[in-house]
């Protein structure tokens, strides 16, 4: 990912935020056998070692993926945040010298590792709940892998195998209008908390 300076988020506590914010994730092999990209809900699960942590998600059994994730494959594993065109009528530099173009700012975090499957049940829902309860720690009544019956439970683990991966590297890239003077930017923000959407109203809550 080509990230330029003024673009760059190194603040490894951000990026680690970041996964857990926009957690649902692509997961990309690629090696002989060709390219693939997956879309998955990942875990990050950090250790005190002061590694960079490990990512766990899972995949239906019969998705021939995981069978290329053998003798710790390298893989990347992408987040996107919110994203959202930028209009240059929001810069107020525009009617000074009108030399401006729209733009699309949006939040991104790449992690490279080497992978490893994991089938052992207890593994697989353990994996389950920590992702489930992440998600459902929000909700008025939180839901638990525990409430569905264990035979039904069991028979869903025997239909996945776990991915885990050890994070090596971490990308970051935050495009908030940071490269546009000060009232560019107050105009983004205003033009964006404007918009409708999610994504417009997520992006400018970054734009300061």
């Amino acid at each position: 990912m080509y990230v330029p300076n003024h673009f760059k988020e190194e603040d490894i506590g951000k990026l680690q935020q970041y996964i857990r914010d926009y957690g649902f994730g692509l997961l990309i092999v690629a090696d002989d056998a060709g390219i693939e990209a997956n879309h998955v809900p990942f875990y990050l699960a950090l250790e005190q070692d002061g590694s960079l942590g490990h990512l766990q998600c899972h995949l239906a059994r019969n998705n021939p993926a995981w069978q290329r994730l053998n003798d710790s494959a390298r893989v990347l594993a992408v987040f996107q945040g919110p994203d959202a065109y930028i209009s240059p009528s929001w810069y107020e530099t525009k009617a000074e010298t009108g030399r401006v173009v729209p733009t699309w700012n949006y939040l991104a975090v790449h992690a490279e590792g080497s992978a490893r499957i994991i089938e052992d049940p207890i593994w697989l829902k353990h994996h389950l709940s920590r992702l489930t309860d992440q998600h459902e720690s929000g909700m008025s009544v939180p839901w638990s892998v525990d409430d569905a019956p264990s035979d039904f439970t069991e028979r869903l683990v025997q239909a996945i195998v776990g991915v885990e991966i050890k994070i090596d590297s971490l990308t970051g890239k935050l495009k908030a209008s940071q490269n546009q003077p000060e009232r560019n930017r107050a105009g983004v923000k205003a033009g964006l908390e404007a918009r409708e959407g999610a994504d417009s109203r997520g992006m400018s809550k970054f734009i300061s």
